[in-house]
């Protein structure tokens, strides 16, 4: 059962239809009560970090959340700004992140950048594997992810880093502590090679 987090952010849809396609059942928890009898939780997200903070803090679901990722071992899975919220903090805004991870969020510096069309980092791009894992396991080399993001996950143990993506700098675009994993990329938009990511996070 894959138990998605919906604090009014994120593609909670999206993440449904690509189970139901698995044949694998979800739960979408909108209360502390529904996290608490949680096996593998999905904690999606998009636009900015201090929003997202304040809607979770706002949910009620915040402290149970905390009990089954860090004491019960729950594995979680942070997509988007979903993954940015579990660093410390963000350029981006003033509030605290959650701190399950020794990182902070940083803007890209658009002088790096190639492209005239330069923020934000939106479209197709290729992943490299630092390391092997079960949650990148049958993917390709380098296989290609949807973006949409301003912002990027400057992770200070690279050793918790699984995979990188280059956007004028190489930045962690999917990392792991733990039974706690971020992606930034979307996975529920990125066709097969999402479905196999989300596929290997159900049997983790």
């Amino acid at each position: 059962m894959i138990t998605i987090i919906d604090y009014g952010l994120g593609n909670i849809r999206a993440f449904v239809n690509v189970y139901e396609r698995l044949n694998i059942q979800t739960k979408i928890a909108r209360s502390a009560d529904d996290i608490s009898k949680a096996t593998k939780l999905i904690l999606p997200g998009v636009g900015a970090f201090d929003h997202a903070m304040t809607l979770l803090n706002q949910s009620g679901m915040l402290r149970e959340l905390e009990k089954q990722v860090l004491q019960n071992g729950v594995p979680v899975l942070g997509i988007c700004v979903g993954m940015q919220i579990l660093a410390k903090s963000s350029e981006e805004g003033v509030l605290p992140g959650l701190g399950w991870f020794d990182g902070h969020v940083r803007r890209f510096d658009t002088f790096k950048l190639p492209l005239r069309t330069r923020l934000p980092h939106m479209g197709w791009n290729t992943i490299r594997p630092v390391k092997d894992h079960s949650l990148l396991m049958g993917l390709n080399q380098e296989s290609r992810f949807y973006f949409l993001h301003s912002y990027y996950f400057d992770c200070s143990n690279h050793n918790e880093i699984l995979a990188t993506t280059e956007y004028g700098v190489d930045f962690a675009c999917a990392v792991n502590k733990n039974n706690i994993f971020g992606v930034q990329f979307h996975p529920e938009k990125s066709h097969s090679n999402g479905i196999r990511i989300l596929l290997n996070f159900s049997k983790i």
